[in-house]
């Protein structure tokens, strides 16, 4: 597939998923577990038919290995959804996820005892700053809101603080996933396709511990009100239409993801994954009047800046720009 079909299907797909999951989190909150259950299950199906096939094909990395990779799997999706429900919002939770490279240095420093370039330190530095900087932002925001008493604004602060909590604890834990998929693909080769089927079948028996709080918003869902799908003219709950949409375009996001680690280079993958965030931050602000501040783009300024020099796109657009300006004029 070409390369740009992928970058489309990338941009389409995590926008458009960023959108229906704020619908979702917007009408009901808490209804992070069943949107985490039903994109696990629709990617655990494909991938029992078209990699596992029908369980016939034997995983090439030991499945103990998985089981490891699954604890460490499910904890980060299950704790990153469930962070907005504690006061934590959208355009926050986007920027704070963006500081996976904070915690992949770390923990790279750490474990694997790497060194890395001044320029490294420099653009972590930048990403460090920005993440504090919308936090401390947005940590005003939620202390300062005029419409709740002492008590009660105490009390929202409070969780804001355990959805923060969360969310930095959810960014480690997915750092040394990382970490222990890198050793992984070392020792028996990329396997890609392989991982992202059992990363999402494996832990779908744990959601029974949730299910109490899935069939709840399964009612809720279903007591929303009706909706007619264009073309096909189905009605529905709406909940339900933005929960399948959401599904849809997880899968959709998923899937150009790992089309364009096949096609191109990593950094070509970081930048457009970079860029697809910064355009779904721009659009949650946008389209849902989400409050963002002058402070708040300054912050995000120094994330994505400090991104872009991490992955040294600088370096590599030199020589590109260097040959433009070479090229021959037109006589």
């Amino acid at each position: 597939m070409h390369p740009a079909v992928a970058v489309g299907l990338v941009f389409g797909g995590c926008c458009s998923n960023v959108v229906f999951l704020e619908l979702l989190a917007r009408q009901f909150p808490g209804c992070g577990n069943i949107v985490t259950f039903s994109q696990f299950l629709f990617i655990a199906v494909e991938g029992f038919i078209f990699e596992a096939n029908f369980g016939r094909k034997r995983p090439a990395i030991p499945i103990r290995y998985y089981f490891i990779m699954v604890a460490m799997f499910f904890t980060v999706s299950v704790v990153n959804n469930y962070a907005l429900n504690l006061n934590i919002a959208m355009p926050l939770h986007m920027i704070f996820r963006s500081g996976s490279l904070i915690a992949s240095m770390a923990l790279g420093i750490i474990i694997l005892k790497k060194r890395y370039s001044v320029s490294k330190y420099t653009s972590i530095a930048l990403v460090s700053v920005g993440i504090f900087t919308c936090t401390f932002m947005s940590a005003k925001q939620v202390a300062s809101d005029s419409s709740l008493n002492e008590e009660d604004g105490l009390q929202v602060f409070l969780w804001w603080l355990l959805g923060i909590a969360a969310l930095t604890f959810a960014l480690l834990m997915s750092a040394r996933m990382g970490i222990f998929q890198e050793t992984l693909y070392k020792q028996f080769g990329k396997h890609s396709k392989e991982a992202l089927f059992y990363n999402h079948a494996l832990p779908l028996p744990g959601f029974l511990l949730l299910a109490p709080n899935i069939y709840h918003h399964a009612v809720l869902f279903s007591q929303s009100e009706p909706f007619q799908v264009p073309v096909i003219g189905l009605t529905l709950p709406i909940m339900w239409f933005y929960l399948l949409m959401n599904v849809i375009t997880q899968y959709v996001c998923i899937r150009g993801v790992f089309i364009l680690t096949t096609e191109c280079t990593s950094l070509t993958v970081t930048l457009v994954v970079t860029l697809r965030k910064f355009v779904s931050l721009i659009f949650s602000i946008l389209y849902f009047r989400n409050p963002f501040t002058a402070w708040h783009w300054l912050g995000t300024a120094f994330v994505f800046v400090g991104t872009l020099m991490y992955t040294e796109v600088w370096n590599s657009l030199g020589p590109f720009l260097a040959r433009w300006r070479k090229r021959p004029k037109e006589e």
